[in-house]
């Protein structure tokens, strides 16, 4: 064989891997969106008490708790891998009275972890406990919101790539009073605490979901406006200045979730009566409301809203899918309402989750997890998009 034939045929040969490696980037990269078949289990087979994934790293963590036969509980803290599932580290284990809840990751890959120690009957002490970073997969600090004796935390918003977080709290006695706070967790350190003045924004009218703009430094709640075949409220609170605006929005019924994309100010919101998906802009203190996909019966209402900020996309969970029988949904929409994807094959429904549905996202890998299948709720399933 001459040179000259060598040369070609090496050539030819470099173009084929070049192409075989191409094709097999595009079909990894167009895999089909949906349920996938990854799914994380927690160590120990108790139901999972919340979770989150890290949308800078590879991974997860998440709480479990079971009761024992001896009365006892079983209460555990775990990281996992994405990727594989695989659970890496038990951080902590207890078999006591004690729960711990996973409430997120925040900031640049901080873990947060809720500890609820029983002193004795009706005497709980709760302390927050931080992973930084999160793949450490160790405990590295405490959170320490100056909170007093009564007040509890009822939600940290899983605010990722940027350094606050809001934190929506309550006093669980006296004049039972609801209030919001700004935190930079890692930093452990804390903005004003903002007493709610509207009553239909506080804890006691249906815990209403909240979120937040980190844009504007504002603490964002749809909540529940007196009666059921009404349209929800819309909350925004300054978190700097203490300002505090109300708004009627649209849809009908309660609220059940909300999600912002403080780069538009695009909020989104479902609403239970009318089975629907609300669209918000903010600014204007607009919206528009529209049915979910099929959905005519009473139970086909959404739940959990999801942002992903990167592609300006909103995603709906409904537990009862009405697009698919014996199925939960995903709905994924762009801000303008649109329905861009429909994403079926789980099952987060039917079953009594003592923390509500989460949909996790990594918005660079477009992927996620939810609750489920299980329906002891003691795994979470991936998905695409």
């Amino acid at each position: 064989m001459n040179l000259n034939n060598l040369t070609r045929l090496m050539a030819v040969a470099t173009l084929l891997c070049i192409f075989c490696f191409s094709t097999a980037h595009r079909a990894t990269a167009q895999a089909t969106p949906g349920a996938g078949n990854l799914l994380v289990h927690s160590k120990f087979g108790g139901q999972i008490f919340g979770f989150d994934i890290d949308q800078n790293g590879t991974e997860g963590v998440l709480s479990e708790s079971q009761t024992l036969n001896n009365g006892d509980v079983l209460a555990a803290v775990e990281t996992f891998d994405q990727k594989t599932g695989k659970i890496l580290k038990v951080l902590a284990k207890t078999e006591t009275q004690d729960d711990f809840i996973t409430l997120g990751v925040v900031g640049n890959s901080v873990g947060l972890v809720e500890r609820e120690h029983q002193i004795s009957l009706l005497h709980v002490k709760r302390t927050f406990h931080t992973l930084n970073p999160l793949d450490s997969n160790k405990f590295t600090g405490q959170w320490t919101p100056p909170l007093k004796k009564d007040d509890l935390i009822s939600r940290v918003s899983r605010s990722q790539g940027v350094p606050d977080v809001a934190v929506f709290a309550f006093e669980n006695g006296g004049d039972m009073h609801s209030f919001v706070f700004s935190s930079n967790v890692a930093a452990n350190t804390f903005g004003r605490f903002i007493t709610l003045k509207d009553p239909r924004l506080s804890f006691s009218n249906l815990i209403p979901p909240m979120a937040f703009d980190s844009k504007n430094n504002r603490a964002v709640f749809v909540a529940f406006n007196q009666n059921p075949l009404t349209p929800p409220v819309i909350g925004i609170v300054n978190l700097t200045t203490g300002k505090q605006t109300v708004f009627t929005g649209v849809g009908v019924g309660t609220p059940n979730g909300i999600a912002v994309d403080s780069g538009t100010g695009i909020a989104c919101t479902t609403t239970t009566t009318d089975d629907s998906v609300q669209f918000y802009n903010l600014k204007k203190q607009t919206g528009t409301s529209e049915t979910l996909p099929g959905a005519t019966l009473p139970d086909q209402f959404g739940t959990e809203v999801a942002v992903d900020p990167v592609h300006h996309l909103f995603f709906v969970a409904q537990e009862n899918s009405s697009t698919q029988t014996n199925s939960s949904a995903i709905y994924v929409y762009d801000e303008k309402g649109n329905l861009k994807e429909t994403l079926n094959g789980f099952n987060f429904n039917g079953t009594f989750n003592v923390i509500s549905t989460h949909i996790a996202l990594n918005p660079s890998q477009r992927s996620g997890f939810v609750d489920g299948p299980d329906p002891g709720v003691t795994d979470i399933q991936s998905f695409t998009y």
